[in-house]
């Protein structure tokens, strides 16, 4: 206990004169960043229910927070109505109906339903600014934008609270939570209260339990795994498009090879590139209705394997590797085929009839 309060008092005081709810939200953004962020925290389901929550609360708390610093009151207690209407009739509307109510703060209801609201708000309104920017909508710069946004509005809301009356700012009333709750659990007024603070408790466990198991058990998707390639547009940008289809015998340029994993597990790849010289065979083939069409078949007539990539992936990871292209075929329509091969299970002789996910190019290569 003694070194616990000598860690507190090491603190700055700023930090040490913090309101809870607001060291909290703090506590909350570092903790989410971590989940999402850290490398190997980042594959658990930790991340699931503090994104959520990071999202759809945290930011509108704080900027409720720094919007209202100040404490507000429920609605006036209906004992105290009657009491000062029996009183004193006329002045009843005055003491104690809305007008009385101090309505530069609002109470702690208002708060969490406000904040669940704003954050709707929020979260998408960061989104769309940064769509507009270099960065764009990925995982990180939206973390850094709901982060920033968060901790500046509490650190305002830090500081507005601080320059109100100790007695005039806004308190989450922990301990009397606490004591109310205890009291209701542990010294109901009749057995029967007893029972129903028993089943209420219980329901309560089994509904959190219930989506909790949802949200970090989520039922596994499709399984599946993708294989492609990239060029770079005018501003450096990687798109699907701008390949090199010239080449001269000899010389080599540069392509972007992409792997997606989304087989729910980590799995070992191993690329194959080979380029090949192939004809086009028409044949004729009697379909429905008595008719016959013309059916091309590409036959591969040689194959030369040109490189081999390997790369390890955890799920929902992606992997683009920069290589230089060299075929050393010539003529037109060499095709060059990337052949992706899950778990390094490459058969001696890859082609595309031996795994499901290939991507090609067509490519002319001139003589020297």
């Amino acid at each position: 206990m003694v070194e616990s309060r000598s860690l507190v008092a090491m603190l700055p005081r700023p930090v040490r004169a913090l309101p809870a709810d607001l060291a909290a939200v703090f506590v909350f953004v570092i903790l989410t960043n971590i989940a999402v962020l850290a490398p190997v925290i980042r594959e658990t389901p930790l991340r699931v229910p503090l994104g959520l929550a990071f999202v759809l609360f945290v930011p509108g708390y704080a900027f409720i927070a720094a919007l209202f610093p100040e404490a507000g009151e429920s609605p006036t207690d209906e004992s105290e109505f009657e009491r000062t209407e029996e009183d004193d009739p006329e002045s009843s509307l005055l003491e104690a109906g809305p007008l009385s109510r101090d309505r530069s703060g609002i109470d702690g209801i208002e708060r969490v339903a406000l904040a669940f609201g704003l954050s709707i708000a929020i979260t998408p309104l960061l989104g769309l600014v940064l769509n507009f920017t270099p960065w764009g909508i990925r995982l990180v710069p939206i973390m850094i934008a709901v982060s920033g946004f968060t901790v500046i509005a509490t650190a305002i809301a830090a500081v507005r609270r601080w320059e109100l009356p100790e007695d005039e700012r806004f308190q989450v009333p922990y301990r009397e939570w606490y004591a109310a709750g205890r009291s209701e659990v542990l010294e109901p007024d009749t057995r029967g209260d007893a029972v129903l603070n028993v089943v209420l408790a219980l329901s309560i466990l089994l509904a959190v339990g219930s989506v909790g198991y949802a949200v970090m058990v989520p039922p596994e998707g499709e399984q599946f795994s993708a294989v492609y390639i990239l060029g770079e547009d005018d501003d450096g940008e990687l798109v699907a498009d701008n390949y090199p289809t010239e080449f001269t015998q000899g010389e080599s340029q540069e392509i972007i090879l992409g792997v997606d994993n989304h087989e729910h597990r980590t799995v070992d790849y191993t690329v194959v590139l080979v380029e090949q010289q192939v004809s086009v065979e028409e044949n004729q083939s009697a379909i429905e209705d008595n008719e016959t069409v013309s059916v091309n078949e590409t036959v591969v007539e040689e194959q030369r394997e040109l490189d081999r990539f390997e790369t390890q992936l955890a799920h929902n990871e992606s992997w683009h590797h920069p290589h230089d292209l060299e075929p050393t075929m010539t003529g037109e329509d060499i095709r060059l085929v990337w052949l992706l091969y899950p778990d390094g299970e490459v058969p001696e002789e890859p082609s595309m009839e031996s795994t499901e996910y290939t991507v090609h190019l067509w490519v002319d290569v001139n003589e020297r």
